[in-house]
């Protein structure tokens, strides 16, 4: 396994280095919106903590990213009526990993509505905000 890259997308959000719409922190963790989302309300969890993925995350860090993925999951169901979510997380390229630090997808699910493929198209950032604090609200 490689080693972990300190200029990945998101330990450059991390540092502030990179834009994003936040959604919540705490001392551990660190949640924004997917710029390119399956869903509406579609939004990411990480640890602040330096970790490639699953497989070399401290088992401290990885039980606070679990928390926070439990908790932005309710306020997401919450804030989109949602009537269930999904929970996405890949490890190394095999597994379908593309930024190489830890992450946990969240997408609110509606019944007879599928996810939107990943085709790359970034959404609007006036939606994201607006997304965002729906679930701030909802937090």
């Amino acid at each position: 396994m490689a080693a972990y890259d300190n200029d990945n997308i998101f330990a450059k959000i991390l540092r502030g280095d990179m834009p994003c719409h936040k959604v919540y922190e705490d001392t551990e963790t660190f949640a924004f919106m997917d710029i390119m989302p399956r869903g509406e309300g579609h939004c990411l969890v990480i640890p602040k903590a330096a970790a490639r993925n699953i497989l070399d995350v401290e088992a401290n860090d990885l039980a606070s990213v679990i928390a926070t993925t439990q908790r932005l999951s309710k306020a997401v169901v919450k804030a989109f009526d949602a009537d269930g979510v999904t929970i996405h997380q890949f490890n190394e390229p095999a597994g379908g990993q593309l930024v190489y630090h830890l992450h946990f997808h969240i997408i609110p699910r509606f019944e007879g509505i599928k996810l939107k493929p990943h085709s790359g198209d970034m959404e609007d950032p006036e939606i994201l905000k607006a997304n965002a604090e729906k679930i701030r609200q909802a937090l």
